[in-house]
């Protein structure tokens, strides 16, 4: 029988001494896909990625792989039987065993047919046929990380869960890791779900991602919703960089704001005249000579083809902005601007 999900969490609730950590969690996860859960420090992803694995128990709800309840109160499938892959932060290495055999361990037990022959495979799928001879501590950061997903991947899990994986390397790496894991798993076809507090890692991998606050998933969506539509305050105050610019509505889909008026597809139904916040990204503003709207730059941050800029409106108000770099502009200088923002994302004052 095909399962279409290869994971469902139903409502879950776990805790911690007596303390809820997770509450009333729900996602699904399709074959192949690979999703994110992405959040602060404590905010309950990692219990949630251990109740998958089989290394926490639940309170509520229940936990299928493959269609099958692996986890609901009282019954915990044991971790080896559930064909769960783990990747963990600190890669987990075995130093005492060459890389080959770190990636054979993932076989152990297991009627693997020819277990060389499939450790050279792992190995050159994960761009390491030159290493498989060499100890954890002769291999790169990169490099490590690379056998430990190979290691995982040996025994051709139903379903990948990677925590924190990229956390201990620098961004260029990690940004070149995170495209050739994203590349392995797509041609295993594997399906995986990555746990980060890193939103960078999240959006470069994550098809789906769902942003966690105190053991709740706040919204469950595509990269582009989460930082183009979110639906509440903490996602939108979370995910990429921005400012909650003063405004009033005017109707239903238009806001009034220091900038200007913006306008969007959402319908707010609070009221003409009710304050707002308005979500205001550093690609909503774009610097235009005609424009009479005057900012003073207050700080400046070189991103190579952009300058970042945190300018000073006239209401003392501080904004972002994406210039191209050739717009070289000092601190202290006045600089026109436009709002150019076709997302309207607001929340009543008071909430």
């Amino acid at each position: 029988m095909h399962v279409e999900n290869v994971l469902e969490v139903r409502g879950i609730v776990c805790a911690h001494d007596k303390r809820t950590v997770v509450r009333e969690l729900s996602f699904a996860v399709p074959e192949g896909a690979l999703v994110c859960l992405l959040g602060p420090s404590g905010c309950g992803k990692t219990t949630v990625l251990r109740a998958v694995a089989g290394f926490h128990p639940l309170e509520e709800g229940e936990i299928r792989l493959g269609g099958r309840v692996v986890s609901r109160p009282g019954y915990l499938l044991a971790p080896e039987k559930r064909r769960v892959g783990m990747v963990f932060q600190d890669r987990a290495l075995f130093p005492h065993l060459k890389v080959r055999d770190n990636i054979a361990f993932g076989l152990r037990g297991l009627h693997a047919g020819n277990p060389q022959a499939s450790v050279a495979e792992l190995l050159d799928r994960v761009g390491l046929s030159a290493m498989g001879d060499r100890y954890p501590h002769e291999l790169s950061g990169g490099q490590q990380q690379r056998v430990a997903l190979a290691r995982a991947l040996a025994p051709k899990p139903d379903l990948l869960m990677m925590d924190e994986p990229f956390s201990n390397l620098d961004v260029e790496l990690r940004e070149r890791l995170g495209n050739d894991v994203r590349r392995i798993l797509d041609a295993q076809g594997t399906t995986c779900v990555l746990v980060t507090h890193d939103q960078h890692d999240a959006f470069a991998l994550g098809e789906k991602v769902g942003v966690m606050s105190e053991g709740a998933i706040m919204q469950w969506d595509t990269p582009y919703n989460l930082y183009h539509e979110p639906q509440n305050r903490f996602v939108a105050d979370f995910i990429g960089e921005g400012v909650f610019l003063a405004g009033q509505l005017l109707d239903p889909t238009t806001v009034d704001t220091e900038l200007g008026i913006v306008r969007g597809q959402r319908v707010y139904d609070w009221g003409a005249g009710t304050a707002l916040d308005v979500l205001i990204r550093p690609d909503d503003i774009v610097p235009d000579p005609a424009s009479t709207v005057i900012a003073r730059v207050e700080r400046k941050a070189f991103k190579g083809a952009e300058i970042l800029y945190t300018l000073r409106l006239n209401s003392g108000t501080e904004v972002l902005s994406l210039f191209p770099s050739h717009a070289n502009h000092r601190v202290g200088e006045g600089v026109s601007i436009r709002l150019q923002a076709d997302h309207l994302v607001a929340f009543a004052r008071h909430a």
